[in-house]
Order: C-alpha cells, then sequence, then structure tokens
C-alpha cells in the first residue's frame, strides 16, 4: 500500500521543496497518495517549477560551449568566445575575451567566461559601457505571464570573481516593451569566487511577443560613463532610462590588472535559487546550433588556411545539423588563402567565389558553371539574435 504524504511535508517554513522530500514522492497518476493539508504560504507553484527540466532560461550558462574561438582580443560588440553571450562594448578600455578553466572548486563547472583588461580607460566618457548579456527569445518566455496580474518573478544565480571589489549592476531588459529593471550585488572578496542570487519582481505590464525575437536579455554591467550612471538605479520594473541603468557600478576598466570572471548563470521563474541544471554536453551544443553553426570541428576556430570540408561538383545541398532561429548569415572560410574564396584542384588550385542559398534548414551552394572534382571550402552560419 502506498503511504499517503501530505503536500505540508514537503516544504520548509519557506515554502521551498525540503532537501530529499521529492525522492519518494509517488508517481502522478496516483492522487490518492498524496492529500492537500495546509501550505506554509503560496509559493509551492514556484518550488515545484525549480525542479523541472530545462528550468534555466539561459542557454550555456556553464560557459562549456565555444564554437567561435576560446579568445578573442580587443573584443568589440559581438559574440566573441563562449556561446550565446554577446558583448557590448562602447568604447570602455579594451578587454580580451576567453573561456577560461578557472572555476569554482567542487560545484562541477568546467569553464568560466573571462574578461581581461588589456587597455585601461579611468575617465569614461560620457557614452562609453561595457556589459555582456544573453537574449532570450519570446516564444520561450510565454509561461511568465509577463505583463499580467500572475507575471512570475525571476531570479538568476551565478557565480563571481573580481580582483575588482565593489558594486556591480545585473539588469533584465524586456526588448519588446522598452522596459528594464536593475539591481546590485557586491564582490567582497578580492580574487575568490563567490555565489550571488538576486530576485526580480514580476511585470504586470507589457507581455512578451510570442515569436522567435529577442524579448528579454539579461546583462552583467562591468562600467559605463555618464549617461548611464547619472540617474536612479531602476530597480523596478520601470521604461527604460539609460541614466538609472549602471548607477554605482565599478569601472572594471579603470586598470590592466582588472579581471572579471563568471560561470554557473541560471535564471528561473520563481523567488528562489535552485541547484544549477547541468545538461549533457550534446544537448547543450544542440541548443547553441540553433545560433550558429560551423563546419570546423569543434574545438577548432574558424579561420581561413584551414581545410576541413571537401565538395563534390560543382553545387549541392548541407543541411544544417539544427534548424537556426532564422534564414542564418554565412560566411565563406578559405582553406588556402585569405579570402574566403574556396579552392578546386586540376594540376594546380583554382578559386572561386561559392554562390549561397539559404534556408534556415540548409543551404545550396554554387560554384559556377565548371566541372569540378573535390572542392575544399569552410563556412560558418549565424542565426544569433
Amino acid at each position: 500500500m502506498t503511504k499517503t504524504r501530505n503536500i505540508s511535508d514537503l516544504l520548509d517554513a519557506n515554502g521551498d521543496v525540503k532537501s530529499g522530500a521529492l525522492d519518494n514522492v509517488p508517481p502522478s497518476n496516483d492522487a490518492s497518495a498524496l492529500t492537500t493539508g495546509t501550505l506554509p504560504n503560496a509559493r509551492l507553484s514556484s518550488a515545484i517549477v525549480n525542479q523541472s527540466a530545462f528550468k534555466n532560461i539561459i542557454i550555456n550558462g556553464d560557459m562549456s560551449i565555444a564554437q567561435r574561438g576560446t579568445s578573442k582580443s580587443s573584443i568589440g560588440f559581438e559574440y566573441g568566445t563562449v556561446d550565446r553571450f554577446q558583448t557590448v562594448q562602447g568604447s570602455l578600455g579594451a578587454f580580451t575575451q576567453s573561456q577560461s578553466t578557472d572555476v569554482p572548486t567542487g560545484q562541477g563547472f568546467t569553464k568560466s567566461l573571462k574578461m581581461d583588461c588589456t587597455t585601461a580607460d579611468a575617465s569614461p566618457s560620457s557614452g562609453d559601457e561595457l556589459y555582456i548579456r544573453q537574449q532570450i527569445e519570446g516564444q520561450n518566455l510565454q509561461y511568465l505571464s509577463k505583463g499580467t496580474s500572475s507575471a512570475k518573478s525571476l531570479t538568476v544565480s551565478f557565480w563571481v570573481k573580481s580582483n575588482k571589489t565593489g558594486t556591480y549592476i545585473v539588469e533584465l531588459f524586456d526588448h519588446d516593451n522598452s522596459r528594464h529593471i536593475n539591481k546590485s550585488y557586491t564582490i567582497s572578496s578580492a580574487s575568490t569566487w563567490e555565489k550571488k542570487n538576486i530576485t526580480y519582481d514580476g511585470d504586470t505590464t507589457g507581455a512578451f511577443n510570442n515569436d522567435n525575437g529577442s524579448s528579454l536579455s539579461l546583462s552583467f554591467m562591468l562600467g559605463a560613463g555618464s549617461n548611464s550612471t547619472s540617474g536612479t538605479l531602476q530597480t523596478s520594473w520601470g521604461s527604460s532610462t539609460q541614466a538609472n541603468r549602471q548607477v554605482g557600478q565599478v569601472n572594471l576598466a579603470d586598470n590592466t590588472a582588472n579581471e572579471w570572471y563568471v560561470t554557473g548563470i541560471q535564471l528561473e521563474a520563481g523567488t528562489t535559487a535552485s541547484d544549477f541544471e547541468f545538461l549533457p554536453h550534446d544537448v547543450n551544443l544542440e541548443r547553441c546550433l540553433r545560433y550558429f553553426e560551423k563546419s570546423f570541428n569543434q574545438g577548432t576556430t574558424p579561420a581561413n588556411s584551414v581545410i576541413v570540408n571537401v565538395f563534390f561538383g560543382r553545387r549541392g545541398n548541407i543541411y544544417f545539423k539544427k534548424t537556426k532561429r532564422v534564414n542564418p548569415t554565412m560566411v565563406s572560410y578559405s582553406p588556402l588563402n585569405n579570402n574566403g574564396t574556396w579552392q578546386w584542384f586540376s594540376g594546380i588550385w583554382n578559386s572561386v567565389n561559392p554562390t549561397f542559398g539559404i534556408s534556415n534548414t540548409l543551404f545550396s551552394y554554387d560554384l559556377g558553371g565548371y566541372e569540378y572534382t573535390d572542392v575544399y571550402g569552410a563556412w560558418t552560419a549565424d542565426a544569433e539574435l
């Protein structure tokens, strides 16, 4: 006979699921085995949600996938290294970004994202800014019920390390309605990994579009000029005001000795942070492939003068490993020179510019009117937000 359990037995005084409390919960079709009881508070829904698969809204939060390369000097406004994380660099010093193996001990992480200041800017101009963000499709956020009276709170958790102690800002930005909310955290101990949890109230104004466009960004601020720091920090949801975005933020660019590391980024519904959701490497890679794919081997940085593909014939179709978010932007790479042409051999090497026909599932290539045998070339497909 199945033992009956009371829901209140599963929760602590804060309404969070007790450690190990779900180990012997009966299957969902055995409704008689679970009685209702008296709840400690109304947070059961968010507590149960936090136990579900794919609870993390952030993709590649453990920084384990870096298809574009593991290091990028003088990084600009771009996706430089770690997949799905975009750098917004507005002339605030100069930084090298890398995928680092410096991680918090005993937490299961193997990689982090590192920002290393290489040119200092101790007196930022008014429009200078620097931050790292991930943009999220609106169709992945509908369960948050934003713009309704049932809008869910969000909690971000992460591990961070820097020699530059002080106040840092993390922002949620609603691109569909030009709204934002900004919260601070403090790095207290220099060059020491610290775990941070920040909770944002749900926003009852402005629904997210139900499409594949950018609806929400999670941004880690690293410094800015007066245009972004002269107001009052926007700690509750409100209309976008540039002056309220980085108030109190330290300037990571004020010394070339400065470094900043982050890993284990998790954004989830609810008011509490749960343990980081580690996904199998192949699953994590597949999620990243929706936004970026390359013909190069994993571990090989896309570049010219690297032979990685052989195509037979003068035209054909190449299917992507994963359907892209939109029709991607294609870049061709040459195995023999720096002009992006593909090569074919007829006693000597010949160059030809490929013509692409692009959809979100495949691309066609056409090398013109000549009959080639083996054609060498490589490509990347970018469908990022």
